[in-house]
């Protein structure tokens, strides 16, 4: 692998190069962790459409979204009509800290229920669960995290079903100097979630280096798995 293989294969942005039916020929790291998220046809269709009428390359600016990854702008080009590639440029990213091992070792499943428990007293909303129960104990600011749960609960309660999801990020990961740690994410999504709320359980979130995502019906939190 020359300089410039390497300068690719290693980029942060993902790059694809496609054949003229939509086979995959190369792609770099980034872009097989980008089709954990959307289909290789897909991208195809989005290189297409971005193209250049003639030979050549062409950059177009357009927010994208396949699941955590957001893009604010794509290269397309091809110099014959046998192959064609593809660049996405990443949008800037949550970055985090370097975990500090500060907190208890605690069960995340039994502050869920926490939360979950002292947020139905009084109201009709029903909770439905979805928890991979293959988590471990955690290391974790106790009353901080429960402070944030119960933040992101109360911007759902005029919803009349409430779903938290609980699950690994497969094949992500967050890398200190000395070691890597896995992520995992707890989605909290219902029909009618508050958007006033938003800056205020960010903030929460950053400051227990925790990357938080809003979407449309739902909070994503993605946390490091600390159990030590």
């Amino acid at each position: 692998m020359n300089f410039c293989e390497k300068w690719i294969e290693f980029d942060y942005n993902p790059y694809l190069l496609f054949d003229k039916n939509g086979k995959i020929l190369s792609l770099n790291n980034e872009a097989q962790y980008l089709l954990g998220y959307t289909h290789a046809s897909s991208l195809f269709d989005l290189a297409l459409t971005y193209a250049n009428a003639n030979t050549g390359f062409k950059t177009s600016f357009i927010d994208l979204e396949f699941g955590r990854f957001r893009f604010f702008a794509l290269m397309v080009g091809y110099d014959n009509e046998d192959a064609i590639g593809l660049r996405l440029y990443q949008s800037p990213a949550f970055h985090y800290r370097e975990p500090t091992i500060s907190g208890d070792l605690v069960n995340v499943y039994t502050l869920i229920d926490l939360c979950i428990s002292s947020n139905s007293i009084g109201n009709k909303t029903l909770f439905t669960k979805e928890l991979d129960p293959t988590i471990p104990d955690i290391r974790l600011q106790t009353e901080e995290f429960i402070k944030l749960l119960n933040k992101i609960y109360s911007a759902h309660v005029a919803s009349q079903k409430i779903e938290t999801r609980l699950y690994f990020r497969v094949g992500e990961y967050i890398k200190t100097e000395n070691k890597k740690y896995t992520l995992f994410s707890i989605e909290i999504e219902s029909e009618s979630l508050l958007f006033n709320k938003n800056s205020e359980i960010k903030m929460m979130a950053e400051e227990m280096n925790i990357y938080v995502d809003f979407k449309s019906k739902k909070v994503v939190l993605n946390i490091p798995l600390i159990t030590s």
